[in-house]
């Protein structure tokens, strides 16, 4: 295909509570939509890298300029038979693994409108129904978290996932665990502690936790390797695994037992099923996360997790969750299953209405 222009637009999508980590908190979404148009065809692509770099190196600001001044006018006007293609067009840059992935997630919406088949296809995945988790993050207090994760539980969710950070961590964890013995529970650290941790971390053994997420440094893999020899719980990367490389690495060192896949921190859905293959190849489990993206985002990481290795329930969440309106049309709702389905008729795009409230700077690229 040839890919005429890039619309470029940097949005802030408010949210219902504010969503607090190791690294801070956040009250919107930051997040980069690219609209991609081939002839009279058009597709929508997000990647969200929050606000401020806090997460990893980029911020939405960043990923836009970037997007406008360096990877979509590098791209644009060319032909692009491959997902590889574009990625081998913009391998010129380094890093950046979110503002490539907004543009070579673009290409997959375009190829689904062409080609007519549904994404989760050209994938590799199945037409089938993608399990979700539950998931907090850091609350005002002990008996807040209590109730919300007491909703969870009743309504059936396989697992919950807990942000923790240094001051929220093992009296929390005691207080979860007393208040219910037998939930399936992981934790999320985004990389707010280090090897000094090493005693906490053996004590957190004691509550039988499905693994830890990222642990340490957001650049890390020598010390996770060093604390998974030293602790009973397995260890889960995220923020460290950018790249098909990085998993090649963490998984010869014994760095992880589990995989968490973000299609924008990999750099895009090429290199997400690059990276379910090494792990399945490899017996390492993988499971699907998300940005708390608008439904347009969500939709990629849903399609994605169809593949056959994503046997841990997903970070992903009906709109209502997070939103009061959802950017992305239409909206993700839960079955009563509560799974998402697959999309066999479309991607979800923006509401024009919603996307000119939200947008904080737009630009368009054209050859």
């Amino acid at each position: 295909m040839r890919i005429d222009s890039f619309d470029i637009y940097h949005v802030a999508m408010p949210l219902i509570y504010p969503w607090r980590t190791a690294y801070g908190e956040d009250w919107e979404i930051h997040s980069v939509l690219v609209r991609a148009t081939s002839g009279d065809i058009v597709a929508w692509s997000e990647s969200t890298p929050l606000e401020a770099p806090t997460y990893l190196t980029e911020g939405a600001r960043s990923t836009f300029h970037n997007l406008v001044d360096h990877f979509a006018p590098r791209v644009v006007g060319g032909e692009y038979d491959s997902a590889d293609q574009v990625n081998e067009k913009l391998g010129l840059y380094k890093g950046n693994s979110f503002g490539k992935a907004a543009i070579e997630i673009a290409w997959w919406a375009l190829q689904v409108k062409i080609s007519g088949q549904p994404l989760h296809r050209l994938l590799g995945g199945e037409t089938k129904d993608v399990v979700a988790g539950a998931d907090f993050g850091i609350q005002d207090s002990f008996d807040m978290l209590l109730g919300n994760i007491q909703k969870a539980v009743d309504a059936g969710f396989p697992r919950i996932k807990l942000k923790a950070a240094p001051g929220w961590d093992y009296e929390m964890l005691s207080a979860v665990r007393g208040a219910f013995p037998d939930t399936r529970f992981h934790i999320d650290c985004n990389g707010g502690y280090s090897l000094d941790d090493l005693d906490l971390f053996k004590k957190i053994d004691a509550f039988e936790l499905e693994f830890i997420e990222q642990p340490l440094a957001f650049d890390d893999l020598l010390d996770h390797a060093e604390l998974a020899k030293q602790i009973s719980t397995p260890v889960c990367l995220d923020e460290s695994i950018v790249g098909p490389r990085q998993v090649e690495q963490a998984l010869r060192i014994g760095a992880a037992e589990y995989i968490n896949i973000k299609p924008g921190r990999v750099g895009g859905l090429a290199n997400s099923v690059r990276i379910h293959d090494i792990c399945q190849d490899s017996g390492v489990p993988v499971w699907v996360g998300g940005m708390l993206e608008s439904a347009v985002g969500a939709a990629f990481c849903i399609e994605l997790a169809t593949l056959p290795n994503f046997t841990y329930p997903g970070d992903l969440f009906p709109s209502s969750r997070f939103y009061k309106e959802d950017l992305g049309q239409p909206v993700n709702e839960l079955t009563d299953e509560l799974t998402f389905k697959p999309f066999t008729n479309g991607l979800p795009e923006p509401d024009p209405e919603l996307l000119e409230q939200y947008t904080v700077e737009s630009a368009q690229v054209t050859p």
